[in-house]
């Protein structure tokens, strides 16, 4: 291999921690690695958090390793502590089971599992059937409570409490690597840098049981510049399932980022050369915006393809024109043409716009999600930020009825960027 993938990982800011630098960059780079990260299903989608770690597993497999995607049927059924301020709400096998199933499917639009490229596996196989008590004398007698509480998943818990059940979890994730490394030679773990003390815990066992020698890797987390965590939407995650955030939404997301995140995002969420990500993240003032659009189409071009990807380009861009705002002279139906199909649309019935006193815009904006209650749609038209048709909404007790559907179909603008289209059945 005449390029390493350590050094590309490194470049491109992936990196925050290993077990060993020198030795692992020399493994990446003379050796074909088996390596593996866990995806618990809490939710029957993955979301851009996710995705990150998905993109490092497609560089990996790019340079010839072998990534090992570990779905977490048993350690969800504990649930992990890390970055949580309370425990996880306990799940049943059959929610659990479902959403590993919808995970594997996101998987596979990133990772080749064709024969010898990819290993999937799902720690339900061991973890759901292990005898408790031999568990705890065969594994559980090589951890220190002491040393575990000062990690940081368990320290910020104490002061609101941390259950039996959740400190079960490390050493749940710890055997976990063990298993991996007997049944598929797997000898690095890679994750995000909060799962840090948990991948030291399997470095650790691997070499008491086995006097072997095995790695851990840990990535950036997706935060912005000032260190929050991104992909949080109105609507909450920024899920990688299309029926869940929709190929537009998703590519607005990206193409709304401050300007101080658009070059950590080129290089982390992109395989565009990183030549090419110094310039576009030099770009200033309006020129940004060429910036951010390559980081949409890009990002959204990975997780839903190239049509999905172009169809929100081209409708964000009639929404908005060149220079970001929305252009006057198109009409509402004109930009209800060129969107219909990328869109977010919700579609109401004709008889209800029919009926007697119509369908109120507070409760059309719960419909379409803009509003999460009827309180928040409600603010949205006192602030001002309320449009349909280009029209100011002003009035809270505003009702829609056929006649407002002219052309079969309204567009809603809440604030500046958040776009919906409604059609009428």
């Amino acid at each position: 291999m005449s390029e390493n993938v350590y050094d590309i990982l490194k470049e491109r800011g992936f990196i925050r921690q290993t077990t060993d630098d020198e030795e692992v960059r020399r493994r990446l780079g003379e050796e074909k690695v088996t390596f593996y990260i866990g995806f618990d299903p809490t939710a029957d989608s993955l979301h851009v958090g996710h995705f990150l770690q998905a993109i490092v597993m497609m560089w990996m497999q790019r340079y010839g390793h072998v990534p090992v995607v570990l779905v977490g049927g048993g350690t969800t059924m504990v649930g992990d502590p890390s970055g949580r301020t309370d425990m996880r709400q306990m799940m049943t096998r059959e929610q659990i089971s479902e959403n590993g199933r919808k995970f594997v499917g996101l998987f596979e639009r990133f990772i080749d599992f064709s024969e010898g490229k990819a290993i999937l596996a799902n720690n339900a196989d061991w973890l759901l059937d292990l005898n408790y008590v031999d568990f705890i004398r065969e594994i559980g007698r090589y951890f220190s409570v002491n040393q575990m509480l000062r990690a940081e998943c368990y320290r910020s818990r104490l002061e609101k409490g941390l259950s039996f059940l959740e400190l079960n979890y490390m050493l749940m994730q710890s055997y976990d690597f063990l298993e991996l490394y007997r049944r598929y030679g797997c000898t690095m773990q890679f994750g995000g840098d909060d799962q840090w003390s948990n991948i030291l815990g399997g470095v650790d066992l691997i070499r008491r049981e086995e006097s072997a020698q095995a790695f851990g890797m840990t990535f950036a987390l997706l935060t912005t510049s000032e260190g929050s965590k991104m992909g949080k939407t109105q609507s909450g995650a920024l899920w990688l399932d299309p029926a869940k955030t929709s190929p537009y939404d998703f590519y607005q997301y990206w193409r709304n980022v401050e300007d101080a995140d658009v070059r950590n995002c080129l290089s982390l969420l992109t395989f565009l050369p990183m030549d090419e990500v110094n310039a576009l993240s030099a770009l200033e003032d309006s020129e940004i915006n060429r910036a951010k659009e390559a980081l949409a189409f890009e990002v959204t071009k990975l997780v839903h393809g190239e049509e999905e990807a172009a169809a929100a380009r081209t409708a964000a861009r009639a929404l908005f024109g060149a220079g970001g705002q929305a252009d006057d002279a198109e009409t509402a139906a004109e930009r209800s043409d060129i969107t219909s199909k990328a869109m977010p649309t919700t579609e109401i019935a004709r008889e209800r716009l029919r009926a007697d006193g119509g369908v109120s815009v507070v409760a059309l904006l719960r419909e379409t999600g803009l509003a999460q209650s009827n309180g928040e749609g409600i603010r949205a038209i006192q602030q001002g930020g309320l449009t349909i048709d280009d029209v100011k909404i002003t009035d809270p007790k505003q009702v829609l009825t056929e006649a407002d559907f002219a052309d079969g179909s309204i567009l809603i603008r809440k604030g500046k960027k958040t776009w919906r289209r409604v059609q009428m059945r």
